[in-house]
Formats: C-alpha cells, structure tokens, sequence
C-alpha cells in the first residue's frame, strides 16, 4: 500500500508564526532525494530552506511563490509512488471551518481535542493550539482560584508570557509605577512563573480579577506573526473592562508635543519626535526613531532599529521589520509588512510586502 510523509510548515521565530514562501524548488510530481531543498521561507527576523527528511515523490504542494504559510500546516507530501493522492483538504481546516471557527490549531491537537471532549470554542483563538496546549484545557474543569492577591490602585496584570512579557516585566518594574500581580497566558500552566512574576491561569481570570477590583491589564502578546492576536487581545480586555496605560521606558524620549494613545508601548532608547501621532497599542521598540509629523495608526508595530523619516504613515496593523529605513513622507498601507533591513523610498499599498534587505520599490530590469 503506498504510504506519504507529511512536510509541515517549521517555526522559524516562537514569536512569528506566519512566514512567506520566498522560493518553491520543487514541482508536483518531482522525484526527490533526502536533503533536497524543497522550498526557502521568510519571516521579517530570518530566512531559512526547508529540505526534504526522506525520498520520495512531491505530492500536494499547497502553497505558491509568495503566499504566507502559518508553521505547523501541511506544506506537501512525499510520497512513495506517484499513485498515491493527497487529500482534498487538511482535516483540520475543514472542521475549523465548519465549526466557524479561527483557530491556529495542529492537526494532532485538532484530533487530541475531539478524544478528550475539549470545546474548540474555550481554545485561545490567540495562540498556537499545540497537544499541550489542548491536555492543559481538558484539565481545567472549573476557572482557577487567585489566592493571596494584594489589589490596589497600582496593580497590574501581563497578558502573555512570552518574550515581549519579559521586556514589558523589565520596562514596568523599571517605571517603579505599577505592581505586577501576576501573568495570564492562555498556554502556560498556573504553576509556572515567568522571570518571578507568577502565571495565574488564563482568559478566564479576567472577570475575577476584574471583580476583585484590578482596573489595569498590559497586553503582552507582540503579535509579530500574527498581528489579528494582538488585536484580540485588546479587545478580551477592553470587553472585560481594563484599562491599558501607555508604558514608556525612562531612557526613552518623547517630545511634548507628541501625542501618544492608550495603550502604547515604547521601549528603551526610542525616540518620539516632535508632533509626532501614535494610534492605540502600538508598539515602538528599543532604539527605534520616530521622527516629526510621523503618523502611526492603531496595532502598528516598529522593531528595535527602524528608523523613521520626518512626515511618514504608518497604517493600522503595519509591521516595520528591525533596522529598516523609512524615506521622507512615505507611507506605509494598512496590514502592510516591511521586512528587517529594508530601504523604502516610496510608499507601500495596503497589505504589501517588503522583503528583508530589500530597497523599495525594487529596480526595474530591462530586457
């Protein structure tokens, strides 16, 4: 019976789960060796080749040159035979989407949670659904207790507790004005702790927290692969009745004139220039420049580096990737993403792509 070997989408970046498919090196049906190149991804922070781990047949390629990619999905097959046909559809995807929902869930974890009675709808639609992920759920029988918590008017709580929670903890403690009393994560387990600051549980704290009289949360979810995660975040909390306070690192230095949103968050050695307008929750980080008349709408994101020409836009949800170089005026579409190192001289549409290292827009080549 002809068998097939799965090739999934690997994380290249824990905190960047989308990547684009650079280069396809291969075709349907191509015959392949161990150790061939099968295709090159890029994240805005790396690039990476994915080679094949046996021999076999490409089957099933499901992506295009310049399509994004979420690790953990099928890429294609490797097949035993040419006979062999792959499925019409991950099983996975479908019963997301017949289920309506939105989920970043691996097949394994999609099938664990069916053999355990796990509600797809209690799953964090802001988090990679791993079997971990899905057996520390099915354990959770009734919201976990919060005891020996000490509220008061400048307590607050961290969203997340992945590497942007560790700066954030930095950065808060550093201010000297808050008093962390804990971290919610919805795929961390209670018992752990996250640089001392313990993890109480997950989204399901909100409302007890909430009624224990905490007015403060942080969103601590950087949303670098998956921007829409961020973005539900806020929104968890916001429906939940939080405040989110603008963090600003004291080595920083905002102009008065600049005008920052709720809910910003600006890291060690920025630079906030003059009439600058920076929408909710978003992000500048370490050592990037944010020059005058600069306008940056709602969840945009500025990695450590970027540098910030007078006058430039930024649209809602924008990724600017570390160490890049935004020219005079220019503006950046909504959802659009620039990658590390890259130079723009003109403007980027909506839900554009610039690629690490490239120069914008990319040189005409004649013949």
């Amino acid at each position: 019976m002809s068998t097939a070997f799965e090739v999934r989408v690997p994380l290249l970046n824990p905190n960047e789960r989308e990547a684009q498919l650079a280069a396809l090196h291969v075709s349907e049906g191509k015959s392949i060796s161990t150790g061939d190149l099968l295709c090159t991804l890029e994240t805005t922070k790396s690039t990476a080749d994915v080679v094949a781990e046996r021999d076999g047949y490409v089957v099933g390629i499901r992506a295009a040159v310049g399509d994004r990619v979420v690790a953990g999905e099928v890429f294609c097959w490797l097949a035993d035979d040419l006979e062999w046909e792959a499925p019409a559809a991950e099983e996975a995807k479908s019963k997301q989407a017949a289920a309506g929902l939105d989920l970043h869930i691996t097949e394994p974890a999609m099938a664990l949670a069916e053999k355990l009675g796990v509600d797809l709808d209690a799953l964090p639609g802001d988090a990679w659904i791993t079997e971990d992920v899905v057996r520390r759920y099915a354990q959770r029988e009734t919201p976990l207790a919060i005891p020996n918590l000490e509220i008061d008017s400048k307590s607050i709580v961290v969203y997340g507790g992945g590497g942007h929670a560790k700066a954030l903890i930095d950065l808060i403690r550093k201010l000297g004005m808050f008093n962390i009393v804990g971290i919610l994560d919805d795929g961390l387990a209670a018992e752990n702790q996250v640089m001392g600051v313990p993890v109480l549980g997950g989204a399901e704290l909100l409302e007890t927290l909430k009624e224990r009289g905490l007015e403060r949360a942080v969103n601590a979810v950087g949303g670098i692969g998956d921007m829409q995660s961020r973005v539900r975040v806020f929104e968890r909390l916001r429906q939940a009745g939080f405040a989110c306070p603008a963090l600003v690192h004291p080595t920083a230095f905002v102009e008065e004139s600049a005008q920052l949103a709720e809910g910003v968050q600006v890291f060690p050695h920025a630079y906030i220039g003059s009439d600058v307008e920076i929408g909710f929750g978003v992000i500048v980080n370490t050592a990037a420049v944010v020059s005058h008349d600069c306008r940056l709408a709602d969840y945009a994101n500025v990695a450590p580096g970027a540098l910030l020409a007078g006058g430039v836009e930024i649209g809602a949800r924008a990724l600017i990737g570390m160490g890049t170089t935004l020219n005079l005026n220019v503006t950046i579409g909504a959802g659009a993403r620039v990658g590390n190192s890259a130079v723009v001289k003109a403007d980027v549409p909506a839900n554009g792509i610039v690629r690490a290292g490239a120069v914008w827009p990319e040189p005409k080549h004649n013949g």
